[in-house]
């Protein structure tokens, strides 16, 4: 079911054919799977109509929202609206509603003698303070030009709330002139019918500048319509936060959405904008270096610029495919509010993780894995994510509507960066909930895939399973070291493996290793963009303007070759000071990974006489030669002093080692 309800005399689409031009638009969308939006955007109420028969039919259900309002458990704050008329009947309706314990009222005014609508609104402020009953007025457009601002400062004594249209629309130059001089808010409302092209909505947003717009779906484009007059005027402005924090829903026809545009800086051209959005200045830029930079920086950001272009980076204009079902901004919330609070999903996660992402706000929040100690809450910014996407897919190579298998938590930048790489490059989204097996269920290949060494591992025990893994034509794999075995697995694979270097800071990789084939390398290769050195401490020191805004030194202790890769050895804070010897935990490991048959870790505890001992935890049983191998394998300052055994190895979420968790069961 779907609502078409054009309003006589009113709409644009009030027309002798309209029961024709619905029904064509029916028989397309019934053909063609989809509404051909371009062709309905002179039907502003036929498409509304045809957006919510999807939405039902997508919900498959009558309600497609599921919010307390609509299960009967809280209400809406709406106004009371007080229609034209006589004095006498005003003044009755508005005592009614006053009654009711409105605390908003919307006076319709024009209709009667100014004098006694000032009457009217004295009477009410003499027993009400705009604290206690909010006032707005809407003229419906029948105040002059020439007295519309005379009147406006005699109405802004009863500090209104705003007033809606006060001369007729298509005034563009006289209300542009009303709403720089008004004593308070304009709302546009007719002014808005019938500008069904985004190029006209943002000419009229530019040239008038209202305080506020009153957004119907059913006058003004539907749901996507009216989205995008929010779009347009955020991307003009650059005020997303004051359009979204100003939507309002009420009650007038039952889908009137309030949209406050105030406080907007000077006005930009657009094409100044654009080249602004599309060309980013760096980081060195923002420092205050010279405008212009040297040559090989020059052809750098070019590269760079050329580079973003191929791919959306502007939030407004993003879709994303999921499972080839293309989904929009308010299509995504649409289904976000289906889905019962209390289902847990993860493709409830999903639509969450997307409802922030197309939200206002120019962060949002990610967690560590917490492999060293307890995971930490870090902002990022949503536009340095679409810069780390863009060279990854551009590195892969990916392209429009290839598929990506999103497998890992979203809670994590590794999950989040797969949807990401989505939205900017087109790609499909195939979620599936994470596991150690995420290709049990799957029956074709992705193009594309983002998995940790844990689900590599299961995936190759399991013959279908390794089938399918061997079809991916980009699988890259973090969050974890990749050991000789699980690489020797690999290296024969007929398409291309990459092990990935980053962390949540960098916003997931910034360098890959081939793992099989030719290009097989036990080096990092960093993304162009990337700048690479070692600290005193031979820690490695990452430089990526476009992705973390300052300098990053990590815990990584690393080697740069004359290629400028890198290879990591250990880490800073894996290093056990053991009597006086410095011992790096990942090499221990490595030593041992071939020679013992259970799983292990090597952690440390304290100890009186060295300080800190080495010790081995083991899962399951010890091993009876433990000891022996250990004393065959390791040169003495590397051999454990303790043998633990424990039920389970403590991992991360996200397959590391849990090394804080290690430490304390080696405390045991």
């Amino acid at each position: 079911m779907g609502e078409c309800a054009p309003l006589p005399a009113l709409s644009c689409d009030d027309i002798p054919s309209y029961d024709e031009v619905l029904a064509t638009a029916c028989k397309n969308l019934e053909k063609n799977g989809e509404i051909d939006r371009e062709a309905l955007l002179p039907y502003p109420s036929i498409l509304f109509g045809m957006e919510t028969a999807l939405l039902h039919f997508r919900a498959r259900s009558l309600q497609f929202w599921h919010t307390p309002f609509s299960k009967g458990k809280e209400g809406i704050p709406i106004n009371g609206l007080i229609w034209m008329g006589n004095f006498d009947e005003m003044y009755r309706r508005i005592g009614e509603k006053m009654q009711q314990g409105f605390r908003c009222i919307k006076l319709k005014i024009g209709a009667i003698d100014f004098e006694k609508e000032l009457e009217l609104l004295a009477h009410i402020r003499r027993h009400f303070t705009p604290a206690q009953i909010e006032l707005r007025v809407d003229a419906n457009g029948a105040f002059s030009p020439a007295d519309a601002l005379e009147k406006l400062h005699r109405l802004s004594e009863f500090q209104l709330h705003s007033i809606e249209q006060p001369i007729r629309a298509g005034q563009w130059n006289e209300m542009a002139r009303l709403c720089a001089a008004t004593p308070f808010p304009i709302a546009l409302d007719e002014e808005l019918i019938g500008i069904n092209r985004r190029d006209r909505k943002i000419e009229l947003l530019e040239t008038i500048r209202p305080q506020y717009i009153i957004l119907k779906p059913s006058l003004h484009g539907g749901i996507s319509g009216s989205e995008e007059w929010m779009e347009a005027g955020a991307e003009e402005y650059r005020l997303m936060g004051h359009f979204r924090s100003g939507v309002q829903y009420r009650t007038e026809c039952h889908r009137t959405m309030v949209c406050h545009l105030a406080a907007r800086p000077p006005p930009r051209t657009r094409y100044r904008l654009a080249v602004y959005r599309q060309y980013r200045l760096s980081a060195s830029h923002r420092r205050g270096l010279p405008l212009v930079p040297p040559r090989r920086t020059r052809t750098r950001l070019t590269k760079l610029a050329e580079t973003m272009t191929k791919f959306c980076t502007n939030r407004n204009k993003q879709t994303i495919l999921i499972e080839s079902i293309p989904y929009s901004n308010w299509e995504i919330e649409m289904v976000r509010m289906n889905i019962p609070a209390d289902n847990r999903s993860f493709r409830q996660e999903l639509f969450s993780f997307l409802s922030e992402w197309f939200d206002p706000a120019d962060t949002l929040p990610v967690h560590t894995s917490g492999s060293t100690g307890k995971p930490k809450e870090l902002y990022v910014e949503k536009e340095r994510m679409m810069e780390s996407a863009c060279l990854t897919c551009s590195f892969l190579g990916l392209q429009k509507e290839d598929s990506a298998l999103l497998c890992m938590p979203l809670q994590y930048i590794a999950g989040k960066m797969v949807v990401i790489r989505a939205l900017v490059a087109g790609l499909d989204l195939l979620p599936v909930t994470p596991s150690g097996h995420p290709l049990k269920d799957l029956t074709k290949a992705p193009v594309f895939a983002a998995m940790i060494p844990m689900q590599v591992y299961n995936s190759l025990q399991v013959p279908e399973e390794k089938t399918i893994l061997q079809q991916i034509r980009h699988l890259i794999i973090g969050g974890g070291p990749i050991d000789s075995q699980l690489n020797a697995a690999l290296k024969d694979f007929p398409h291309a493996v990459w092990s990935t270097y980053g962390m949540t800071e960098t916003l997931s990789h910034i360098a890959l290793r081939r793992l099989n084939g030719p290009e097989a390398s036990d080096w990092y290769t960093p993304f162009e963009s990337i700048q690479i050195r070692l600290s005193k401490e031979n820690t490695l020191v990452i430089y990526a303007p476009e992705i973390c805004e300052k300098e990053l030194v990590t815990n990584d202790i690393a080697e740069i070759n004359g290629q400028n890769q890198f290879r990591i050895l250990g880490r800073k804070d894996n290093t056990i000071n053991t009597g006086g010897v410095k011992v790096q935990i990942e090499q221990v490991e490595a030593a041992l990974k071939e020679h013992l048959s259970v799983p292990f870790l090597i952690t440390s505890a304290p100890d009186e006489k060295f300080g800190e001992i080495i010790v081995l935890l083991a899962e399951g049983q010890l091993p009876d030669d433990i000891e022996q191998t250990c004393t065959h394998q390791l040169p003495p300052y590397w051999r454990p002093k303790r043998f633990v055994p424990v039920f389970k190895l403590p991992l991360t979420e996200t397959g590391k080692p849990d090394r804080a968790i290690a430490k304390l069961l080696a405390q045991k």
